[in-house]
C-alpha cells in the first residue's frame, strides 16, 4: 500500500521507546535530545485475531499477516519552522507520513530530563502544533497571490480555491489544525492536493507510568480536555512497559506478562490497530491450504482494486470474486460447509469490499 504513520513528540518523550517496542527494531532511545536524528523506518505486524481463527480452521502450511510502515522522526523543538534544531528535517519527514502518532509525556520521572524542565503535555502539544502551524502558513502564503490574481479574470476554481486558502489561514492564524476545519464536499480534494502538515489525522498517544495505564493521571486529565474539540483518540500507554514485553521471547512469555500487568493486549496493539484505523484500510483474507494471508486495501475499495493488491493482472482480467463473509466461515467451519449452506456470494466489478471478508478472485488475462 506505501501508506506509513509517523511518530512525532518533544525529545524524551518516549518516541523511539515507543517505536521499538512496536517494530523491536532495537532503534537508539536515549536519555538526550536528537538522540532520533535520522529517522528510523520499522514494519509492524497488525495483530488481527481473526487471521489466527481462520489459520485454525484452514490449518494451512504459512500464515501471513499484514503490515504498516511508521517511521520515528527527531523530537521537534521550538523554532523547527525556521530551522532551529533539526527543524527542516523533521517537518520534511513528517510531510512524507500519511498520518501521525503524536507522543506526549504524562509521567513524572527526575532522572529523564525534559527539554523545557517540567512535564506539560499540553504545552508540549502546543509547541509542535504551532510550529506545524507556521509551516502551513508559509505554504498557504505562497499560493494566495497567485489565485487573486486568477480569481479576478473570473476563473471560478480559483475562487473556490482562494475561499478555501483565505479560511484556512483564518483558521490557522487562530492556532488551530487545518484537520479541525469544516469542508464542503468539494472541497475536500483541494484540501488533500494541500498537503498540509496539520491536515493530516492525528492519534494521541499519552506515554505514563505504570501505576497509570488503567486511569490515568491529572496529566492525561488536562490533556484529553485540550483535544476536546479535534475529536482525536487518545491511547494511554507506557513505553517503558511495552519495551519490557518487546524484550520477552515468546508469545506466551508476552502474554503471561501482559496478564500479570492486569492487561487484555499489550498497548502497542491498540496502537497499530489506530494507525490502521488512521490510514482508512481494512483487512480482506485469502484462505487456502498453502496460505491464510491478511491483505491490506483502502476503505471503500471494490473487488477489483483489492485483486489488484496481490497482483496486477488479478485487477487487468477481473472477471468475479467469490466472498465469504467471516463470521460464516466461523459459523460454517470449512468452505464445502459454508457453500453447502448457500452462503458463498458470487460478486462483480461493483462489488465494495468488507472489512474481514474472505475472497477468492476469478480472472482472465
Amino acid at each position: 500500500m506505501g501508506l506509513k504513520a509517523g511518530i512525532v513528540g518533544l525529545p524524551n518523550v518516549g518516541k523511539s521507546t515507543l517505536f521499538n517496542a512496536l517494530t523491536s527494531a532495537k532503534a537508539l532511545a536515549a536519555n538526550y535530545p536528537f538522540a532520533t536524528k535520522e529517522p528510523n523506518l520499522g514494519i509492524i505486524t497488525v495483530p488481527d485475531p481473526r487471521l489466527d481463527k481462520l489459520a485454525e480452521l484452514v490449518n494451512p502450511q504459512k500464515v501471513i499477516p499484514t503490515t504498516v510502515e511508521i517511521l520515528d522522526i527527531a523530537g521537534l523543538i521550538k523554532g523547527a519552522s525556521k530551522g532551529e534544531g533539526l527543524g527542516n528535517q523533521f517537518l520534511a519527514n513528517i510531510r512524507e507520513v500519511d498520518a501521525i502518532v503524536h507522543v506526549v509525556r504524562c509521567f513524572e520521572d527526575d532522572n529523564v530530563i525534559h527539554v523545557d524542565g517540567s512535564v506539560n503535555p499540553v504545552r508540549d502539544k502546543e509547541i509542535i502544533d504551532l510550529e506545524l502551524i507556521f509551516k502551513d502558513m508559509e505554504t498557504l502564503e505562497k499560493r494566495v497571490d497567485k489565485l487573486r490574481r486568477a480569481a479576478k479574470t473570473g476563473d471560478k476554481e480559483a475562487a473556490r480555491d482562494l475561499d478555501l486558502i483565505e479560511r484556512l489561514l483564518k483558521h490557522l492564524e487562530n492556532e488551530q489544525p487545518a484537520r479541525s476545519l469544516e469542508l464542503r464536499d468539494d472541497e475536500k480534494p483541494v484540501f488533500e492536493e494541500l498537503f498540509l502538515l496539520t491536515g493530516k489525522p492525528i492519534l494521541y498517544v499519552c506515554n505514563v507510568d505504570e501505576a497509570s495505564l488503567a486511569t490515568g493521571n491529572a496529566h492525561t486529565e488536562a490533556f484529553k480536555k485540550s483535544i476536546a474539540a479535534e475529536n482525536a483518540e487518545i491511547i494511554l500507554i507506557s513505553a517503558q512497559i511495552e519495551s519490557e514485553i518487546a524484550e520477552l521471547e515468546t508469545k506466551e512469555e508476552r502474554q503471561e506478562f501482559v496478564e500479570a500487568m492486569g492487561l487484555d493486549e499489550p498497548g502497542v496493539n491498540k496502537v497499530i490497530r489506530a494507525c490502521y484505523n488512521l490510514l482508512n484500510l481494512i483487512t480482506y483474507f485469502t484462505a487456502g491450504e498453502k496460505e491464510v494471508r491478511a491483505w491490506t486495501i483502502h476503505r471503500g475499495d471494490k473487488a477489483p482494486q483489492a485483486a489488484g493488491v496481490i497482483h496486477t493482472d488479478f485487477e487487468k482480467g477481473f472477471i468475479r470474486a467469490e466472498v465469504i463473509k467471516y463470521e460464516d466461515y466461523v459459523k460454517y467451519g470449512s468452505e464445502a460447509a459454508i457453500k453447502d449452506a448457500g452462503k458463498l456470494g458470487v460478486e462483480g466489478k461493483e462489488y465494495v469490499v468488507g472489512d474481514g471478508d474472505v475472497m477468492h478472485f476469478r480472472f482472465n488475462v
